[in-house]
């Protein structure tokens, strides 16, 4: 089975940090994931943030980025390509978005891809995102409990 996830839940599988594990979890049975080709440079800049942050150096950076690549180029990490359709539907979907409707552009963007790529759920854990989904026509879905 392929899933869609955004890169937040990507970024996950190679950082160790809360909701790590939930979402490993989901990941083990997969054949494979899926995700908008913008999703592959949010990865490696939420890897750049935490080398930013302090918490990991330069060298757990370039694991995370070498490891990356392998499961991209295993087929594990498929990164869909974005065509004129994409940026039109998530542009379009705007017109009938309510005002107080939360939803940054590139989450708009992960949203068009996952409907126009055939894709009925997407996991995230974006709350903006899950609020926003079902306005594109996705369900959404978060594996990660809630904090206390």
């Amino acid at each position: 089975m392929i899933r869609y996830f955004d890169s937040a839940y990507i970024a996950k599988l190679y950082l160790s940090e809360s909701g790590s594990e939930a979402v490993r979890e989901l990941a083990a049975n997969l054949k494979a994931i899926a995700c908008c080709a913008h999703g592959r440079v949010e990865v490696a800049y939420v890897f750049h943030r935490k080398l930013r942050e302090g918490a990991i150096d330069r060298e757990g950076l370039q694991a995370r980025m070498d490891q990356l690549r392998l499961d991209t180029l295993r087929g594990f990490l498929r990164w869909l390509p974005m065509d004129n359709a994409i940026f039109e539907a998530a542009a379009d979907r705007v017109r009938d978005l309510k005002a107080d409707v939360w939803l940054r552009a590139a989450d708009a963007l992960h949203l068009a891809c996952a409907r126009e790529n055939g894709f009925e759920t997407i996991f995230s854990n974006d709350r903006h995102l899950l609020a926003a989904a079902s306005h594109f026509g996705v369900k959404a879905s978060d594996v990660i409990p809630a904090s206390p």
